[in-house]
């Protein structure tokens, strides 16, 4: 059984740690119900930074904001999912190859499978977001009087999660839990990954880990040990336009001693 949905950062933390389960719940064939996973362009405001569309449109857009942003919070130890860009990031995800499934095995048969055999669908990315978007808000729609998912207040936000989680809406076809399970490894994939993938703004996944970025990376310093890190993480961007890397990374402070010097 899954546990319940809480969107509390340390929480959300200690599940990386532990590492998150598979989400359970039947496996149907789908057909019916399904929306076209068609891209849909919108504006942009590039002056906040964020990206046209390539994916998602207008109202999917806020709604995935506001997902995102009850999944990863924003709250005392910093922005959240939504100020991160991770709604960028997955509408890159899933106008690239990735959400076209071009990597999946999608000739059937599909059956119900155990947690450990993974995705069992024979839908895309693309269309598990596009159907699982619409139902999403269908339900809101359905038990708030006419609001979107975007319009709730965040404690009901919070309970249509849950029960999406625990597959108890009506989604159709498309397994609840099989959507909810997507857009939380999408989130904390945009969370944590590489600025250049459109999620991460800032690194501010990274600064609340502690991770140095690319500074994991270097050959120069590795016999060096006890060396307090002191720079702030650096993204595969910032060390192209530096040259950074080209000749073995520098770690941090201070100098290698020279040649011959005492250690």
């Amino acid at each position: 059984m899954a546990k319940p949905f809480t969107p509390k950062r340390r929480a959300f933390l200690k599940a990386i740690g532990a590492g998150l389960p598979a989400s359970a719940g039947a496996v149907a064939l789908v057909s019916d119900g399904v929306v076209s996973a068609q891209p849909k362009r919108a504006g942009g405001d590039a002056a906040s930074g964020r990206d046209v569309s390539q994916f998602f449109n207008s109202r999917e857009r806020i709604t995935v904001d506001a997902v995102v942003a009850r999944l990863i919070p924003n709250d005392e130890l910093g922005p959240g999912a939504k100020e991160a860009g991770v709604t960028d990031f997955l509408d890159r995800q899933l106008a690239g190859p990735w959400g076209s499934g071009d990597n999946f095995y999608r000739q059937g048969p599909f059956r119900q499978g155990t947690p450990e055999q993974g995705y069992q669908l024979p839908l895309t990315p693309a269309e598990v977001f596009r159907t699982g978007l619409a139902k999403l808000d269908e339900a809101s729609a359905r038990q708030h009087g006419g609001k979107g998912f975007a319009q709730l207040s965040p404690s009901e936000q919070d309970a249509l999660l849950t029960a999406l989680q625990k597959g108890q809406l009506d989604m159709g076809a498309l397994p609840g839990a099989v959507f909810f399970q997507m857009m939380l490894d999408g989130t904390m994939e945009g969370f944590f990954s590489d600025p250049m993938y459109g999620g991460n703004r800032d690194m501010v996944g990274w600064k609340l880990l502690g991770f140095p970025g690319i500074y994991a990376s270097y050959s120069n310093d590795i016999e060096r040990h006890n060396v307090a890190y002191v720079r702030p993480p650096m993204s595969i961007a910032k060390a192209r336009a530096s040259g950074h890397g080209q000749h073995g990374a520098m770690h941090g402070a201070p100098a290698a001693p020279a040649a011959g010097a005492r250690r």
